[in-house]
C-alpha cells in the first residue's frame, strides 16, 4: 500500500531559515505526521542559507523561464527534513533575509518571487514529478497563497488543498499590474479569485480557493471571524466558516526539553526542581543583575512590536520594578521600543538586562533561568514561547487572546481549588490590566509550595506536536476521501 503524501508548502522552515513561529512548525510537522503515516515534502526557496544545508541535491525537474529566468527544482534532505529546493538565483540568491534586504525594506519583486513558489507547488501537485505526486498540497501562509489559485485555475484533476494562516495581521497585497505576470486566467482577477480591495491578494486567493482552511489555534479561528481580528478577511473567513478549523500548534519537545538540553547551565525536570536554581544563578550573572536570589526574574523573548504589546510592558516597568522583581529580555525589532529597554536597562542596572537581537542559546536558557515569562501580546495566533515557558517551568503571564488564552491555565480562584492552574493571564489587553497582572504574579510568588505546583503543573502540560498531528491527519485524509469520490 503506498504511503499518504503531503507537500508542504513554505517560504522558510526550522533550521534551515527562520523569522518566527512558521518556521518552527514547518519543520516540526513533517515528523510529527511521519508517525501517523504521512510522507510530508517540503517545498521552500533556494535561499543561499537553505543551498547551503541541501548541498549538492538531485536535479528533478528544469524551467527554461521561471518566473524571469532559469530554474531547478532540487530534491534532498537537510535537518531531518525531505525537501524540494527551488534553485533560481534570480529570485532568491541574494543578501538580507527571506522577504526583505539588508536594510529592512521588502525586496520590490517579492510579487514574482513568491508567485513562484506557489507556481512550483502547483506543478508538484499536477504530476510534474512521476516520483512524488501529493494527495494534498498543504500551503502556509501568504507567501505560498497562490499554491490552492494555480491549482484552481488548472482545470483538470488535482489533490486537495489547505490553507493555513499562521498570521492574518501579514496578507501579500500586490499592485493590479502585477495580476499579468502570474499567468492565471483573467477571469481569477475578481472577486472569487485573487483579487481584493482592486490589488492582488496572495493570502486572500488562497483562503478563497483552497478547499480547507486551517489556523494555528482555536481561539484565533474564532476570533479571525471579527472585524478586530479579521484584518480585512473576516467577511470571507465568515462565509467560508465551515472549512475553518482551528488546530493547536504543538512544539519540538526534543529540542525544548529542560531535561537533556545542551544549552542551558544545568538540566533539570518536574523532579528535579531544585536544580533549576542553577540556571537562574547563570541567567543572572550573564545580565548583570543582582544575585538577591528571593528576588522574582521575569523573562522575555519576543519580537519587539506593536503585535506583541512590548510597549505595555515598557510602560509597566515601574511597577515591575517596585515589586522587587527583576527583568531579562531578549528581543529585536521596532527600534524605539529597543531604545526604550536600552534605556531601561542603563537607568537600572542589576535589575533590568536587555539583549538585543535573537540568540537560540539565550532563548533556551531564559527559559530555563526566568521564574516567569512575559507575553502581553495585543494579538496572538498561537505563540509558542508560551510553550516553550510551560515546558521549563517559567510560568507564563499572558494575555487573555488567541493561542495563549488556549493554551494557559489562568491561576484563579476555582484553579487554585482545582489544582489545575499553570500560569497568569489578563484581559483586557491594556497597561493596567498587565500591571494587575505583574501583581498577581509576584503575590503567587510569595507562596514556594504554590509557585512549585504550579511549575510541576506547566511541566506536565502536553505540548508535543502528537494532537495536532493526528487532527491534520485527519482533516488531510478526509478531504483527500472526499475528492477522490
Amino acid at each position: 500500500m503506498s504511503s499518504f503524501k503531503v507537500l508542504s508548502v513554505v517560504s522558510e522552515v526550522f533550521p534551515l531559515v527562520k523569522t518566527g513561529g512558521l518556521a518552527d512548525v514547518a519543520g516540526a510537522l513533517p515528523a510529527a505526521l511521519a508517525r501517523h503515516g504521512v510522507e510530508v515534502r517540503t517545498l521552500v526557496p533556494g535561499y543561499p542559507a537553505v543551498m547551503a544545508a541541501l548541498g549538492e541535491g538531485e536535479a528533478v525537474h528544469r524551467f527554461d523561464d521561471l518566473f524571469g529566468g532559469p530554474a531547478t527544482l532540487l530534491a534532498g534532505k537537510a535537518s531531518g527534513l525531505d525537501l524540494f529546493v527551488i534553485d533560481a538565483p534570480h529570485l532568491y540568491d541574494r543578501p538580507g533575509g527571506p522577504y526583505m534586504g539588508p536594510g529592512g525594506v521588502d525586496w520590490d519583486d517579492n510579487a514574482r518571487r513568491f508567485a513562484a513558489l506557489g507556481a512550483v507547488a502547483s506543478g508538484v501537485g499536477l504530476g510534474l514529478l512521476a516520483g512524488f505526486v501529493p494527495d494534498i498540497v498543504h500551503a502556509h501562509d501568504w507567501q505560498a497563497g497562490l499554491a490552492p489559485a494555480y491549482l484552481h485555475y488548472a482545470g483538470t484533476r488535482r489533490p486537495g488543498t489547505v490553507m493555513t494562516i499562521h498570521n492574518i495581521a501579514f496578507q501579500g497585497q500586490f499592485p493590479a499590474h502585477e495580476f499579468g505576470m502570474l499567468g492565471l486566467p483573467p477571469h481569477a482577477f475578481g472577486l472569487h479569485g485573487v483579487e481584493y480591495y482592486g490589488m492582488v491578494g496572495y493570502l486572500k486567493a488562497g483562503l478563497q480557493l483552497a478547499d480547507r482552511i486551517t489556523t494555528v489555534s482555536p481561539g484565533y479561528a474564532g476570533e479571525i471571524l471579527l472585524p478586530e481580528a479579521g484584518m480585512g478577511l473576516d467577511g470571507l473567513l465568515s462565509a467560508r466558516s465551515h472549512v475553518l478549523a482551528g488546530i493547536l500548534n504543538g512544539l519540538d519537545d526534543v529540542g525544548w526539553n529542560p531535561a537533556t538540553d545542551p544549552l542551558i547551565a544545568q538540566p533539570f525536570d518536574a523532579k528535579t526542581l531544585k536544580a533549576r536554581a542553577a540556571n537562574k544563578v547563570a541567567l543572572k550573572q550573564a545580565f548583570g543583575l543582582d544575585a538577591d536570589p528571593e528576588a522574582l526574574l521575569f523573562g522575555v523573548v519576543s519580537r519587539l512590536s506593536w503585535q506583541k504589546g512590548l510597549d505595555l510592558l515598557a510602560d509597566s516597568l515601574d511597577t515591575l520594578l517596585g515589586l522587587g522583581a527583576q527583568l531579562v529580555l531578549l528581543g529585536a525589532g521596532d527600534a524605539d521600543l529597543a531604545g526604550r529597554f536600552a534605556l531601561a536597562a542603563h537607568t537600572h542596572p542589576g535589575r533590568i538586562g536587555v539583549q538585543l537581537g535573537y540568540n537560540e542559546g539565550v532563548a533556551h536558557r531564559i527559559q530555563a533561568g526566568a521564574d516567569a515569562l512575559i507575553v502581553p501580546s495585543r494579538f496572538e495566533p498561537c505563540g509558542l514561547t508560551q510553550l516553550s515557558a510551560l515546558r521549563y517551568g517559567a510560568l507564563p503571564l499572558v494575555a487573555r487572546v488567541g493561542g495563549l488564552a488556549d493554551t494557559v491555565i489562568d491561576v484563579n480562584e476555582m484553579a487554585r481549588t482545582a489544582g489545575v492552574g499553570t500560569g497568569v493571564q489578563f484581559s483586557p489587553v491594556t497597561t493596567p490590566a498587565l500591571q494587575l497582572a505583574l501583581k498577581r504574579v509576584a503575590g503567587l510568588w510569595q507562596d514556594k509550595a504554590l509557585w512549585q505546583k504550579l511549575q510541576r503543573n506547566a511541566m506536565a502540560t502536553d505540548v508535543s506536536w502528537e494532537r495536532a498531528a493526528r487532527q491534520y491527519d485527519g482533516l488531510f485524509r478526509t478531504l483527500a476521501a472526499e475528492r477522490a469520490g
